[in-house]
């Protein structure tokens, strides 16, 4: 065999340039997928991935698609937070979102909220409705005083929840060191720990207040002022609050400062409750609030198996998703009548012309059961057999549906909401939504 070489004058700018070139041939190698997928983790269809093996961040909710269950966050990281960029983010169909230690939607949660996520690759990167990264990209240097960590792959949230719920369900308490104050406005020295006082102590955060910031005692809502006048806060200076356990909102708003010394990366607080009582309060207004809403939504479910009868019978055995209050739970009795239909991955309501019940199978609740043991995050641990006359096409094994028991009301919701089919395509507006006339 003749072989041939030829040889190609190359200077030393050339050459320098090898090292470069080979490194962004890997990294695109790794965007498109070159990393086994041994070495990675992704949810799959059907099944409730475990929260210990999420990526955790948490950020600044900065805009929110609540009809498509997406948004974005400014993700917190090693640099100066002010300038990251927000990171879309989107949430798995038995994602949670978690507002004042109570179930919430997206919509309900405002602009500006700090919130702590745990997300995961997404389970399949063709119907992804945010972009695609590749898996190790939360350990790149984003540059330009930003740092690591602010967009990492893992933008499919399994939960989403705001400060007062991180504490709660980690038994977690803000522990108040001194305030400084002047007109109303000042700064909090304060630092988070574990309730009954063991663990290690975090490092203490100075975050910042104004007269905007509401402070929940028992079921009422007081002011700075009113701390004030009672001499608890002084109107002027400093004073040491002798570790006092509160749960803290926290937001980011800009601050006074050139940016060097830390003012554009510490955190504002929003609302202070100062005990049991007023989270409490503040959590049975969300909740019920939230069960409102999945009433006229349907309680979105997995389908486990479907048993076929003749001439389109069939029993469907669904687990309920997670996260929701008890009292929607026990709305689903045995022996009692309801609808299903099917849903997207972003929960809208398909196969429908103008409402979630006008293609839905109706039929009767059969079973009700309950897991044993430990049930995975994103699950209720509640099983449903579901037998219907009619089956329509939807209604498949790992497919995502809504079902909704007949005391519930049947209601329509807005457009934007359900879809005529599941395509992924028509999941989103485009622009031909605005009018050029």
């Amino acid at each position: 065999m003749k072989v041939t070489f030829f040889f190609v004058p190359c200077s030393l700018f050339l050459i320098r340039l090898l090292p470069a070139f080979v490194c962004a041939l890997l990294v695109h190698v790794t965007a498109t997928g070159g990393e086994s997928e041994a070495e990675i983790f992704r949810p799959q269809e059907g099944k409730f991935p475990p929260i210990e093996k999420a990526h955790s961040y948490r950020g600044e909710l900065i805009f929110v698609d609540h009809a498509n269950r997406r948004g974005s966050i400014r993700v917190e990281g090693t640099g100066k937070f002010y300038r990251n960029n927000p990171h879309p983010f989107a949430l798995l169909p038995y994602g949670m979102v978690r507002y004042q230690n109570a179930p919430a939607d997206l919509r309900d949660v405002p602009l500006g909220t700090v919130m702590h996520a745990y997300g995961f690759l997404p389970p399949d990167p063709k119907t992804s409705s945010v972009p695609l990264l590749p898996p190790n990209n939360k350990d790149k240097d984003a540059g330009h005083y930003r740092g690591t960590g602010i967009f990492p792959a893992e933008n499919h949230i399994l939960l989403l929840e705001d400060e007062p719920s991180h504490c709660k369900r980690n038994g977690l308490v803000w522990k108040l060191k001194e305030v400084n104050l002047s007109n109303l406005v000042g700064t909090i020295v304060a630092s988070r720990q574990s309730k009954d006082g063991g663990g290690t102590e975090a490092e203490p955060q100075t975050m910042t207040f104004d007269s905007a910031t509401r402070i929940w005692r028992g079921r009422e809502s007081i002011r700075i002022s009113d701390l004030i006048e009672e001499k608890v806060w002084p109107a002027s200076g400093k004073k040491d609050l002798s570790d006092q356990p509160v749960l803290l909102g926290i937001t980011w708003k800009p601050a006074p400062g050139d940016g060097l010394s830390g003012a554009f990366t510490s955190f504002h607080i929003s609302d202070i409750w100062l005990d049991d009582q007023s989270i409490e309060h503040a959590a049975y207004f969300q909740t019920q609030k939230h069960n409102s809403f999945i009433r006229t939504r349907w309680m979105p479910a997995y389908v486990n198996e479907v048993k076929y009868g003749k001439f389109g019978q069939a029993t469907a055995t669904l687990t309920l998703f997670g996260g929701m209050d008890q009292a929607l739970y026990d709305d689903f009795k045995k022996e009692s009548g309801g609808q299903i239909n099917g849903a997207e991955n972003t929960l809208k309501h398909t196969a429908s012309h103008y409402g979630p019940g006008h293609m839905a199978s109706n039929g009767k609740i059969i079973q009700v059961t309950k897991q044993e043991g430990k049930v995975p995050l994103g699950s209720s641990g509640i099983q449903i057999d579901f037998k219907t006359d009619q089956i329509i096409e939807a209604i498949r094994p790992g497919r995502v549906v809504r079902i909704r028991p007949d005391s519930w009301p049947k209601s329509q919701i807005p457009r934007e909401e359900y879809l005529f089919n599941n395509s992924p395509e028509n999941r989103f507006p485009t622009p031909a939504i605005f009018r050029k006339n």
